[in-house]
């Protein structure tokens, strides 16, 4: 193939490099499907695999002895109802946005760049959801009844509030998943059934065999794959705006000085994404380092991702200011002033300087193209802007909740040993998903690379 191996968009409008020249349609699949069939395991996947067990291991006593000594173990208190669980929770959900919007919207949209990295970032997407729906099980304190939030039948008459948003978190949390789920497994059947052609030992074989579901590769396979995708991108798109959207109301349809803004949805959509794209770099970027992927995830998708970070984190920075603005507006004596006042010069004003610097300053050298294009310099700001999103959580949860309408409601919220050990137990089990997707399952679409390789020969013979 000739240096000028790129891919167009169907339209023809733009140029979007998706791989780097020299691949033909066979050393495409060869490179990817070995990864799973071929390469052996490492020391460091090995170790590092060992390291997230751990970490879910330190998860499941956590938990474990939250259920034995209930939700006193942890820091919250009386105002500060809400703490790490609900924190982590709106954190886990933001990150998992991001691989609903490249899989479906930029499908939709008919944007190229998006095959490479499309498929772990729908992988980031379930691993996120998953982790964060072990904190609203175990933080209503009898989490061997919230069954109860689900409309069933009962003979106890004790039904769900349907006028409650944490009840609406239920069904919005769990239609994502299970559409998220649906639309990742359909992406994956034809490239199941190329490790199933692939394999050369028969427990792989067959169990990839059953995973594919009978995939041929006919045209009747095909015409109903892409009609079943496209509907799946298309119930996929409405659930980005509408799942974090939900999420915010937990807040904004409360009376609580911080949380009663009409902002927040748009603004906690905005985050969702800007935390998501900055988890999927960090998920890439040593990704194509370790296996080689840098001619398939080029410096042009890092690159798009960071636009997409520079994007939304300007709405975010929108959002930030808008609440000062409206606080101003209520006037000095308002309860609202008072709120903005105390995130700046209170007890906690260490956590929202920190918020501004990692989530507003520090993002702003994506300006500059070749910070854009450094992987190395992407990696760093993305680690930044990830610490400064969990940040403006525990901003909003922790500092709305801390300081009520009168002196005598006052109080301190500090996480305990318990609370740190359930956080940092579920950024194991996500890494360990992490590790065990990248060995098993093929972590770029194969089919989709292959299918843009002749389209980009035959437009530049």
């Amino acid at each position: 193939m000739s240096t000028q191996d790129i891919v167009l968009d169907r339209e023809g409008l733009a140029e979007v490099p998706v791989i780097e020249p020299g691949h033909t349609l066979a050393s495409v699949t060869e490179k990817i499907s070995d990864i799973v069939l071929v390469r052996p395991l490492s020391i460091g996947w090995v170790a590092g695999f060992l390291a997230c067990a751990s970490l879910v291991g330190v998860l499941g006593v956590a938990v474990g002895y939250l259920f034995y000594k209930g939700t006193g173990i942890w820091g919250i208190n009386i105002p500060v109802g809400w703490g790490f669980a609900i924190v982590n929770f709106v954190w886990w959900i933001g990150i998992g946005h991001a691989g609903t919007l490249i899989s479906a919207i930029l499908h939709l949209l008919r944007q190229s760049w998006r095959n490479s990295i499309n498929r772990f970032a729908e992988a980031m997407t379930l691993f996120a959801v998953m982790c964060a729906g072990v904190f609203p099980l175990i933080h209503v304190g009898r989490p061997w009844l919230a069954y109860w939030l689900f409309p069933i039948p009962n003979t106890m008459g004790v039904w769900p509030q349907f006028r409650s948003p944490l009840l609406w978190d239920v069904f919005a949390v769990s239609t994502y998943a299970t559409i998220s789920a649906v639309f990742w497994y359909t992406g994956l059947i034809p490239d199941l059934a190329t490790l199933r052609d692939r394999a050369t030992t028969p427990i792989p074989r067959f169990i990839y065999g059953a995973l594919a579901l009978g995939w041929r590769g006919e045209a009747r396979h095909w015409h109903r794959y892409e009609s079943a995708y496209l509907l799946l991108a298309g119930l996929s798109t409405p659930l980005v705006l509408s799942v974090h959207t939900v999420v915010s109301f937990d807040f904004a349809i409360s009376i609580m000085p911080g949380w009663h803004t009409t902002v927040f949805p748009p603004y906690f959509v905005a985050g969702a994404i800007y935390s998501g794209f900055a988890m999927v770099l960090i998920l890439a970027i040593p990704v194509r380092a370790v296996y080689n992927l840098k001619d398939m995830i080029t410096e042009r998708h890092l690159e798009n991702a960071a636009k997409v970070m520079l994007a939304t984190g300007l709405i975010v920075a929108y959002g930030y200011i808008l609440e000062i603005y409206m606080a101003w507006y209520s006037g000095p004596k308002s309860i609202d002033w008072f709120t903005v006042h105390n995130r700046f010069f209170g007890p906690y004003a260490g956590p929202y300087w920190a918020l501004w610097i990692c989530n507003i300053i520090i993002p702003q050298v994506l300006w500059i193209k070749s910070v854009r294009r450094s992987p190395f310099l992407l990696f760093l700001i993305s680690l930044v802007v990830l610490a400064g999103m969990w940040l403006e959580r525990f901003v909003i949860v922790i500092l709305s909740l801390h300081r009520d309408f009168v002196p005598s409601s006052w109080g301190m919220y500090y996480p305990t040993k318990w609370d740190w050990a359930t956080y940092f137990g579920t950024i194991g089990l996500f890494l360990m998903l992490i590790f065990l997707f990248v060995r098993v399952l093929p972590m770029i679409s194969i089919f989709e690379i292959r299918m843009l390789l002749p389209e980009a020969e035959a437009k530049h013979k």
